[in-house]
């Protein structure tokens, strides 16, 4: 029973560590991103925005992606998009 535990929280701490390696690779890619359009006129922004946005209007999920999560991908890129980081 220990063994397992012991197991069990060893897999738990591999988690967390994968956790916040995705965490920072999105911090990281937000910050890119964010820069870049900081770095563009506002007309290539929009044109970005839109052309980013159309793409994303555009393709269906497929029948093994809840809903529920590509509404949220739609939302996160809004958001970075729309309101980047200050």
């Amino acid at each position: 029973m220990k063994n397992l535990i012991a197991e069990l929280l060893v897999k738990l701490a591999q988690k967390e560590e994968e956790s916040k390696e995705l965490v920072a690779q999105v911090e990281a890619l937000e910050i890119v991103v964010t820069a870049l359009l900081r770095q563009m006129a506002k007309t290539d922004q929009q044109a970005l925005i839109e052309s980013v946005e159309g793409a994303l209007d555009s393709v269906r999920p497929e029948s093994q992606v809840p809903v529920e999560d590509a509404e949220m991908l739609h939302q996160y890129v809004k958001k970075l998009l729309r309101h980047p980081r200050s």
